[in-house]
């Protein structure tokens, strides 16, 4: 027998500028359930469940809870009748504790804290529902999935019946993920209803008992996922657009010596040294792919690379010029962009639109501003540029992009880091937390800047990815290089192997 109805969404609709983000939309949530929310980046996934966590008022529609009529005003009025939401982006302070942390998000006015009973309870849910996490550990010292566990327990801590969790696997790693579904599981066992926003087709088919795909702000398809099948879920996704295809071309041999880094050693956040020793050299026209586990030495690699990070000791060598010691926009200068793997807090500001983003690196340019006053002519047609050739969807020129969708987000960052052909393209984590379709049109752009003779250093922890894309392979483990392999000559185990530390 099929569980009670414990929400239901009726008629949403939710637009922004002149986009619809929800049209209509109706929706279940049953008692008990791990419910999945498939589609592409920009389908309005994020924008229902905003509205059902109070982040966002519906233009129209209603929301029943329990079969009563409810209007959710705010965060902590959802909270208040039983839902919580996980974003993305986590909303912790990185020098409190985690207790600390629980604490404040239960909105409590007692002038002390009672941290012994504080850790007492989060200990008691770690066991509960298998979320090992140290109460008094800073936030700063845990890793992202424990990070997304401190996020799942403030939501225990208030007792909510419905979890919403968006984009839960985008920042783990395969085994984190599989820990975080085991969890979820634990809880529809224990009476809660999970919803789940995803792009990951076999993720939602091995873990959810329902499926709802969302395309252009309609429900496109929904399913029991064990009637799911990829070829089902892709027609409702994508409809009959065709994907992007990324096909890599073998690299000349003989391409010429781009970047050289010798003997690199940096420091982490905490001052202690995360790369020891790296030497190795990238060309032109090839694509170098990092693999390692998360915390590998790949944000230190990239940031120093990028200028952002000093350099404890060695060399860094650009076109046989030195800039071990350049600042970034001297690195800007000489050819370097770089795609941070965190795209709102490095690479965009939310709170800026479109065309304020576009032009983030360039606005001092002669192109955008003269004598300290910007020319918006130029800035807005250089933005209209990026969404015309890039297919960026948004509301609106004047909108946030904080309100686009990340898929549209990272095209835009994208877009801009390879605008005036930059000779060495630093791309951290390019497509983490994007749909096949987005993941796909950013790959293609990144092999034709490879075709056209940049060189791409891609950082990802998919080695799906990195063989489908890569020419050479350096694995990084505890901040040492492994080893490098071409493409073609190594295979999953062996490269496995070298991010487990073992030396082949």
């Amino acid at each position: 027998m099929e569980n009670a109805v414990l929400l239901e969404m009726k008629g949403i609709t939710k637009r922004f500028g002149k986009t619809n983000a929800n049209d209509h939309i109706c929706l279940r949530l049953h008692k008990g359930e791990i419910h999945a929310l498939l589609g592409e980046n920009g389908a309005g996934k994020s924008t229902l469940m905003n509205i059902l966590a109070g982040i966002y008022r519906p233009d129209s529609g209603q929301i029943l809870a329990n079969g009563e009529r409810v209007e959710i005003k705010s965060p902590r009025h959802a909270a208040d009748i039983g839902i919580g939401m996980v974003h993305q982006h986590f909303q912790l302070i990185s020098t409190l504790s985690v207790a600390e942390n629980v604490y404040l998000s239960m909105g409590r006015t007692d002038f002390v804290i009672n941290k012994a009973a504080m850790e007492k309870t989060i200990r008691n849910y770690s066991e509960k529902f298998g979320l090992p996490v140290d109460p008094a550990a800073k936030i700063w010292q845990l890793s992202v999935g424990e990070q997304q566990r401190v996020e799942i327990m403030k939501l225990l801590c208030r007792d909510c019946k419905i979890l919403i969790l968006d984009e839960p696997s985008a920042v783990l790693t395969p085994q984190e993920a599989r820990e975080m579904f085991k969890t979820l599981r634990n809880m529809a066992d224990e009476g809660k209803s999970v919803i789940v926003i995803s792009h990951k087709m076999n993720e939602v088919m091995e873990n959810a008992d329902r499926i709802t795909v969302l395309k252009g702000g309609k429900i496109a398809d929904e399913m029991p996922a064990a009637e799911a099948t990829v070829d089902r879920l892709t027609r409702a996704v994508v409809g009959s657009r065709t994907l992007a295809e990324t096909v890599r071309r073998e690299s000349e041999k003989g391409g010429k010596p781009l970047l050289s880094i010798e003997n690199l050693c940096a420091g982490n956040d905490k001052g202690l040294i995360a790369l020891h020793d790296l030497s190795v050299e990238l060309r032109e026209g090839e694509i170098f792919a990092i693999a390692g586990v998360a915390g590998s030495g790949q944000r230190e690699l990239a940031e120093t690379l990028a200028g952002m990070r000093k350099v404890v000791s060695g060399k860094i060598t650009l076109h046989g010029k030195e800039i071990t010691k350049t600042n970034v926009r001297q690195r800007i200068s000489l050819g370097i962009s770089f795609i941070p793997e965190d795209r709102l807090q490095m690479g965009l500001v939310a709170q800026m639109n479109m065309q304020q983003n576009a032009v983030l690196k360039d606005f001092r340019e002669p192109a955008y501003s003269r004598w300290g006053v910007l020319k918006k002519a130029a800035i807005r047609t250089a933005a209209e540029n990026y969404v015309k050739d890039y297919d960026i969807k948004n509301g609106g020129m004047e909108l946030p992009v904080g309100l686009m969708s990340g898929g549209n987000q990272q095209k835009l960052l994208v877009a801009r880091e390879i605008h005036g052909n930059p000779s060495l393209i630093i791309a951290a984590y390019p497509v983490r937390g994007l749909d096949i379709g987005a993941a796909g049109e950013i790959n293609r752009i990144l092999l034709e800047q490879k075709e056209r003779g940049a060189c791409i250093l891609l950082i990802s922890e998919e080695l799906d990815e990195i063989f489908r894309m890569a020419d050479r392979i350096g694995v990084l483990c505890g901040g040492r290089l492994m080893g490098v392999r071409e493409n073609g000559k190594t295979d999953y185990e062996e490269i496995g192997r070298l991010m487990s530390g073992e030396a082949v």
